[in-house]
């Protein structure tokens, strides 16, 4: 029990010694406090010790402040232990897309599909980028590597062509609408000299 307490208290003066060299302190006032035999001997032997030593200093500098999860719970700690937790982590990190497996990038197609044929002027380009969906979904069903299956129904090109001309309809109904409303009133250069705006 005495070999271990004399132990600590040197590895705590190596410990001080070496802090004190990196502060700028004078060599000569470390070196009252640790003989170089000592020294050798404790950096071989004990790591747990001089690692905790560091870690005190450390909080005493203020290192560990304002961390990221400080006084939170680590996020995925305590789950099951999944071996690509690190791709999982770099792809929330990164918001990265078009890497998950077929199946479930094509369900995500297809919730914003409409949305991403709303925004096309043209027909052609939606037949295209019907026919190019229709494609990606049967090429998935045809996958024999295994996971999960392949529920995205494929679109009927002509039915989802019809919808979009609806929709655009219904669009350029309600800026027909608006149109007049601000046709009513004068341009904003206008308005400005007359000093209306």
């Amino acid at each position: 029990m005495n070999h271990q307490s004399e132990r600590a208290r040197r590895l705590e003066r190596i410990s001080e010694y070496r802090a004190a060299r990196r502060s700028g302190n004078s060599a000569s006032e470390a070196r009252e406090q640790v003989d170089d035999g000592d020294e050798d001997q404790v950096r071989i032997t004990d790591f747990a010790a001089k690692a905790d030593f560091e870690i005190r200093q450390a909080t005493a500098r203020g290192d560990f402040d304002n961390l990221k999860y400080a006084g939170k719970p680590i996020p995925g700690l305590g789950t099951s232990l999944d071996p690509d937790w690190w791709v999982r982590g770099l792809i929330e990190r990164e918001q990265l897309s078009g890497l998950a497996p077929a199946p479930f990038r094509l369900r995500n197609e297809d919730a914003e599909l409409d949305g991403m044929l709303d925004r096309q002027f043209q027909e052609s380009r939606v037949r295209e980028i019907l026919e190019d969906f229709n494609r990606q979904v049967i090429d998935a069903r045809r996958q024999l590597q295994g996971g999960p299956p392949v529920v995205t129904k494929t679109r009927d090109i002509e039915q989802e062509i019809a919808r979009w001309r609806e929709r655009r309809a219904v669009r350029a109904a309600q800026a027909a609408e608006v149109a007049p409303q601000q046709a009513s009133r004068p341009p904003w250069w206008r308005r400005r000299r007359r000093g209306l705006g």
